[in-house]
């Protein structure tokens, strides 16, 4: 089987933190070529040894402030089928690599770029992270309790509203550009990923069945079908029972079926249908109730730790996790027939020569 459906796909990335290299990792987990440049000496602003955000790629060490490695990374890009950067707007202009100095050399190059607040506005040349950009799409504000809004880690906005759309728009671009024979700029921006991703929400907002509050909504917290509970060792159940047959299934193994209780979307009702719930689920460990509720259509499953998550048996059977030099971590993502996604070993230690890239992609 060939590797990845990105096989042939040459990408040029500029080292930068958080949705940057998590979009090169998924580009490069579908199979694209995609060296890192990033200054030497570079180490992790965490001191890590082993980044999963760097897997399956090579590295390059240019100093871009220098002259002659700006050359050395012109021709990379020049090579490449696509770029993608994290800097603030207009930073690869003064360095002389902005998307217009290869509108000659390279006419089919798609220029990525990665940021909070967009290319343009009155924010783009503000400094910002994952909180501040989910919390202006409005986002923020509908999760979490109802006393104060909670940041979702920052999966929502950097991996989410950031990396997986600069991903998703390289992707489009490069197809685009085998059709047109030019390329273009990814205009990529938290902000605008973060609000595309809650579109159903303020679908349901505009039409009455969401309200601008914290738990007061269905998928919020606030229905007693969907959430959490805790059980008799400490450890959690999380609950999704929305459709009727699927709660009458939840009522049925939880032991509270044949009892009065307010009706499923009596929202008057909600905070007595909890307490019920929560008193039953506290009768049971979790390890108990998962054995009661295996194989129902409850839509109940246990809350995992980050260090249990890797061997629950369905991670198990499709291979959801996998190590790589020694380290846990998720494989890629998401499953293809035929040309499916491969990490590629690669030394986040050792750099790799210019040259030795140049001369392989010129042979290509």
């Amino acid at each position: 089987m060939k590797q990845g459906p990105l096989k042939n796909i040459r990408i040029v990335e500029i080292a930068g933190l958080g949705p940057t290299p998590f979009a090169a990792m998924a580009l490069a987990d579908m199979g694209a070529e995609v060296i890192r440049v990033q200054r030497p000496g570079n180490r992790h602003i965490l001191g890590l040894e082993y980044d999963i955000l760097n897997r399956g790629r090579s590295f390059v060490e240019l100093n871009l402030k220098s002259e002659s490695d700006r050359q050395k990374a012109a021709e990379l890009i020049n090579h490449a089928d696509g770029l993608i950067e994290g800097m603030r707007p207009g930073v690869m202009e003064r360095l002389g690599l902005g998307p217009q100095e290869f509108e000659a050399s390279n006419p089919h190059l798609v220029y990525g770029r990665m940021t909070g607040w967009g290319q343009v506005g009155p924010l783009a040349q503000t400094a910002g992270h994952d909180i501040n950009y989910i919390a202006l799409s409005g986002a923020l504000h509908a999760i979490g309790g109802a006393d104060r809004p909670v940041p979702p880690l920052n999966l929502l906005g950097d991996f989410g509203g950031g990396g997986m759309y600069l991903a998703f728009g390289m992707v489009c671009a490069l197809l685009e550009a085998r059709n047109s024979g030019v390329g273009q700029v990814v205009d990529a921006a938290i902000v605008d990923g973060t609000a595309h991703l809650t579109s159903m929400i303020y679908s349901l907002h505009a039409e009455g069945f969401w309200q601008d509050r914290r738990q007061d909504n269905i998928l919020d917290g606030a229905a007693p079908f969907y959430g959490v509970y805790e059980c008799s060792d400490g450890k959690f159940l999380s609950v999704g029972a929305i459709e009727p047959q699927f709660y009458a299934e939840l009522l049925s193994i939880s032991g509270l079926p044949g009892q009065t209780l307010p009706a499923q979307l009596d929202k008057s009702g909600w905070t007595e249908l909890r307490e019920r719930l929560a008193k039953a689920f506290m009768g049971k460990s979790q390890t108990e109730w998962c054995a009661a509720f295996a194989g129902s259509d409850a839509c109940v499953a246990p809350v995992l730790t980050l260090a249990e998550a890797p061997d629950h048996p369905h991670h198990k059977a499709r291979g959801v996790f996998t190590t790589v030099d020694g380290v846990s971590q998720p494989a890629p993502a998401p499953r293809f027939s035929r040309t499916p996604g491969k990490i590629t070993p690669a030394s986040q230690s050792k750099a790799v020569a210019v040259s030795e890239v140049l001369a392989k992609w010129r042979k290509t």
